[in-house]
């Protein structure tokens, strides 16, 4: 398979009624599936136990024979040519992460250019740079993975699936035996990679909260491995094919939908925010259009903090002022589900900045609730 087969929005991987029925089984794992992945993207499947995730994602890469149909990537039939060198062409990351206890980091991530024959001097620069890609310390390669964290033995299992620079990633819940907060970090840290490698991804989970965040395209399977429905996350969100996409998706629909929202997206309002060094009649004016009891201080565009308008002094400058910080900042790239669980817990519209700390706006639940009534309304629409 090339590395460079599958241009951008063209087919990378495709399934043809394909079938899989293990022996003595009494119904199949996956039944008549048909399925397109088109080079790029990230397309989560998704689905209960019994669904055949997993053993699609096995199907791709040979390690389960399908029952009938047809399966290609990147144009040529899995079934040709040795099952190894077709798995040396694909990236493969599993939930245990599967990494040789006995070998150290630098030798478990060099595993597949090793068997191609890369040179020294070729393999060992490749495995500097994806451990600087995957945010491991280059300390860490010379150590073993009983060494490592749960979180980066991961990372070590995704740079060792990248080595040999395939264009296929297949990943089976890769994050789902670390606890929580590693597992946001590491499917932040996915999107981020995804972003620069622009690699061909089929990732398997059970948790539809992975699936939204994670994918281009999510494909609902049901037990048997029958294909409910596959759309991005807006268009399942907003129109579920049938009651078990529904009941899957689960009651929280609306909240789903705003993870996939940025503050960026929003027009954000002003509000009382003035320069430290504008005058304490301006900003009394400021917070008197705004109808507010306090006035938000900027210094060269950066958020200061605020104070009320009663502690506002009478002398001609606002520089000697100590502004309380504000209770409640949300970040531009935010999702409209994290800004709205921040400000569950602040009584105040909540301030938003960009990255390098600048203010943006305000923000609050009304703008919030637009834009997901906006949101309905295009869909039903469209």
């Amino acid at each position: 398979m090339s590395d460079q087969a599958g241009a951008a929005g063209q087919p990378m991987i495709s399934l043809q009624d394909v079938s899989k029925t293990y022996d003595a089984a009494s119904a199949p794992a996956v039944e008549s599936l048909t399925l397109e992945i088109l080079s790029g993207e990230i397309v989560v499947l998704v689905g209960p136990s019994g669904c055949g995730k997993t053993t699609v994602l096995k199907m791709i890469n040979r390690l389960v024979e399908p029952t009938s149909g047809d399966i290609e990537v990147a144009g040529t039939p899995v079934g040709e040519g040795e099952p190894h060198l077709l798995r040396r062409s694909i990236g493969y990351v599993i939930q245990q992460v599967g990494l040789f206890p006995h070998w150290t980091v630098r030798r478990n991530i060099a595993t597949v250019p090793e068997l191609l024959g890369w040179s020294p001097q070729r393999i060992s620069d490749r495995t500097g740079e994806l451990a600087r890609l995957v945010g491991l310390d280059e300390s860490m390669l010379d150590r073993y993975p009983g060494a490592l964290s749960g979180g980066q033995q991961q990372r070590v299992g995704v740079a060792r699936a990248l080595a040999a620079d395939p264009p296929v990633l297949l990943m089976d819940e890769p994050f789902g035996a670390v606890d929580p907060i590693v597992r946001h970090r590491l499917q932040d840290e996915l999107v981020d990679l995804q972003k620069r490698l622009r690699k061909t991804i089929v990732f398997v989970t059970h948790d539809i909260e992975e699936a939204i965040k994670l994918g281009d395209r999510i494909v609902i399977l049901n037990v048997g491995g029958v294909l409910e429905q596959q759309g991005s996350p807006a268009e399942i969100l907003s129109r579920p094919a049938n009651r078990f996409v529904e009941d899957f998706i689960g009651a929280e629909r609306n909240l789903q939908r705003l993870a996939l929202r940025r503050v960026a997206e929003l027009r954000l309002k002003w509000g009382p925010m003035v320069e430290v060094s504008t005058t304490p009649e301006a900003a009394r004016e400021a917070a008197a259009r705004e109808g507010t009891e306090w006035v938000g201080l900027l210094s060269d565009g950066v958020m200061a903090g605020w104070v009320p308008v009663s502690e506002l002094p009478e002398s001609p400058s606002l520089e000697g002022l100590e502004p309380r910080p504000f209770g409640a900042v949300v970040s531009r790239r935010a999702s409209l589900r994290q800004t709205v669980d921040a400000m569950v817990g602040s009584s105040q519209e909540m301030a938003v900045v960009a990255e390098d700390g600048y203010y943006c706006g305000l923000v609050d639940f009304r703008m919030v609730s637009e834009a997901l009534g906006s949101q309905r309304g295009s869909r039903a629409g469209g």
